[in-house]
């Protein structure tokens, strides 16, 4: 680190996220001059923004952004507001890693579109963000190419509801807190998600796809990390995941929970990831299996903590499947009325589902997950890799969810696991990390928007949870495992579907050939049909007494019900139970 920061602040983010506003109130500040990268464009060609790409193109303008941040670097004392695009070249993120703190300024997609329309009624000109019939859906996909990149900033700040002086009032507070300790080397702004990484983005080369996403949701912002061998690398995530959230020093102790299974594969791993970015490790490990997510479980890692004098500011770190996700968190919420948690997801199940969306839980005798809290995390890091040492029934569980997510929300997703079926049973690193991150991302997608299942919108996740949930408990969580259970809750939920005129026999059919390619079309085991119509009626779907069901009109078309007849509902069950 040099002796004195440079003296440099670039701002970064989507169009319209306020830059170009925010930049002479921060230089003001600060004293220094502000800086504009369009500006210094439009003055070397002596033309405008729109010209150039008339006259070279996206690539000849790219060029002269490229020489114009150069430039700019070149100058003390500045805030630089760069352009929508420059963090997609992997020189400019070198740029400014070496030459100052970055700091990106985020906006939703509707934000963005207000603030384009506004803009355009005082223009003469249409924006071509808001050409087309859906200027928003243009806005969000244009952003989450960039996403990625812009989540690989110093520091963030969200726009939406503040004004301009604020934004810059905390701007010039990151700028105050972090320059010093900031390490200012060129690899800063880059990815280190290791081979095999597939960005679910393709507009991004693959070596160059940081986070999965980021996680917007009303309570926190998250970055969620996937990659094939990433493990090793989980300490400076952490580092920065602390920097993102306003916590310029992180105390020197984390508490990785863990269960015997996982720990035995990579107990001592982990901890020398953590313990090479200067961390104390403790190590708390519970029995595997369904059994441990439990109060008295709960109980013990709270005595555990208590004995290590834990502190509010010290991470758990979550290490494990569902089970490990699901108590960890729920004792992180709790212990001191919340602690910085990190989903460090080693299962399937897990990575794709449970780590993402900040459910936590613990079960009761009577049902699954009665008691629990909604706490998001301070990071989701998964690596693909540890996948190689799953169980084989653990791992075929998992692909339900997926295979959930492709059904209720991307049709791409779906024929792509028709097509790469022994490829991903296989665990080839790049089709398996490619299908992960993109499953990952459509779970963040409806947690950002629905966190507490409010509007209905998180609901759709449910799709085969009904029956599902309900096998597990009347089972008594051991015979089924969770996927296993989807599968069968998903088969039963197209069978009402398909009865009640919603899901075509054709779509049916197609989801039951996935799921028994996958290995997922296991035999109902001994159980009846009224312990599964009883557990059904105490699942938390249910509402004014009236279960809420999730069933496909085709796919990515969930819709929910209230109307399905319980007598429809016990032919259903008896029929599977029958099989």
């Amino acid at each position: 680190m040099p002796a004195e920061p440079p003296r440099r602040i670039f701002l970064t983010g989507f169009s319209f996220s306020g830059k170009s506003c925010v930049a002479p109130l921060v230089a003001t500040t600060l004293g220094w001059r502000a800086v504009d990268l369009d500006d210094l464009i439009e003055e070397a060609a002596g033309k405008d923004i729109a010209s150039i790409f008339a006259a070279e193109g996206e690539p000849g303008f790219r060029a002269s952004e490229s020489e114009a941040l150069r430039r700019a670097c070149e100058e003390s004392e500045v805030v630089v507001a760069t352009g929508g695009g420059v963090v997609v070249a992997k020189e400019n993120r070198r740029l400014m890693a070496e030459s100052g703190i970055v700091v990106c300024l985020e906006a939703r997609p509707e934000t963005i579109r207000r603030r384009l329309e506004q803009t355009d009624a005082e223009s003469d000109s249409e924006r071509p963000l808001l050409s087309g019939a859906d200027p928003l859906a243009r806005v969000c996909h244009l952003k989450a190419l960039r996403q990625p990149l812009y989540a690989l900033a110093d520091f963030t700040v969200h726009s939406d509801d503040l004004t301009p002086e604020l934004v810059a009032e905390e701007v010039v507070r990151a700028w105050r807190r972090f320059a010093e300790c900031v390490s200012y080397d060129g690899s800063r702004l880059s990815s280190s998600m290791g081979g095999g990484a597939a960005s679910v983005t393709p507009d991004v080369p693959v070596d160059e796809a940081g986070p999965v996403c980021i996680v917007q949701t009303q309570t926190a912002d998250y970055a969620v990390y996937a990659g094939w061998g990433i493990l090793d690398g989980l300490g400076e995530k952490l580092r920065h995941a602390y920097r993102r959230a306003g916590q310029a020093a992180l105390s020197d102790a984390v508490y990785v929970i863990t269960d015997s299974n996982v720990h035995r594969h990579y107990g001592g791993r982990i901890a020398d990831a953590l313990s090479g970015e200067g961390f104390a490790v403790h190590t708390h490990v519970v029995p595997a299996g369904e059994a441990s997510k439990s109060l008295e479980e709960a109980s013990e890692l709270y005595d555990w903590l208590t004995l290590h004098r834990a502190e509010r500011n010290q991470a758990v770190i979550a290490m494990g499947g569902g089970v490990v996700g699901d108590l960890a968190g729920f004792v992180a919420a709790t212990y001191l009325r919340g602690m910085p948690l990190v989903q460090a997801p080693t299962s399937l199940l897990a990575m794709v589902d449970a780590a993402i969306g900040g459910k936590t839980a613990v079960n009761q005798r009577e049902a699954k997950n009665l008691v629990g809290a909604f706490y998001q995390p301070l990071l989701v890091f998964a690596d693909v890799a540890t996948l190689q040492t799953l169980p084989e029934r653990e791992l075929t569980s998992g692909w339900a969810e997926v295979i959930k997510h492709a059904l209720i929300m991307d049709a791409e997703l779906l024929a792509l696991l028709e097509d790469r079926v022994d490829a991903l049973r296989a665990l080839d690193p790049a089709a398996t990390t490619g299908v992960v991150r993109r499953s990952m991302a459509l779970k963040a997608q409806v947690v950002a928007e629905d966190e507490r299942e409010v509007t209905g919108r998180r609901s759709i996740l449910n799709y085969g949870h009904t029956i599902g949930h309900a096998l597990e408990a009347a089972t008594g969580y051991g015979t089924l495992l969770h996927g296993e259970a989807v599968a069968l809750g998903m088969l039963a939920a197209a069978e009402i579907g398909r009865r009640m005129g919603l899901t075509s026999p054709e779509l049916a059919e197609r989801q039951k050939t996935l799921l028994e390619r996958f290995g997922l079309a296991r035999p109902l085991p001994a159980v009846t049909a009224e312990a599964v119509l009883s557990a059904i009626a105490l699942d938390k779907k249910v509402s004014g007494k009236s279960v809420r069901w999730v069933l496909l009109q085709g796919v990515g078309n969930p819709v929910l019900r209230s109307d399905v007849p319980e007598l429809l509902v016990r032919e259903v069950v008896g029929g599977q139970l029958r099989r």
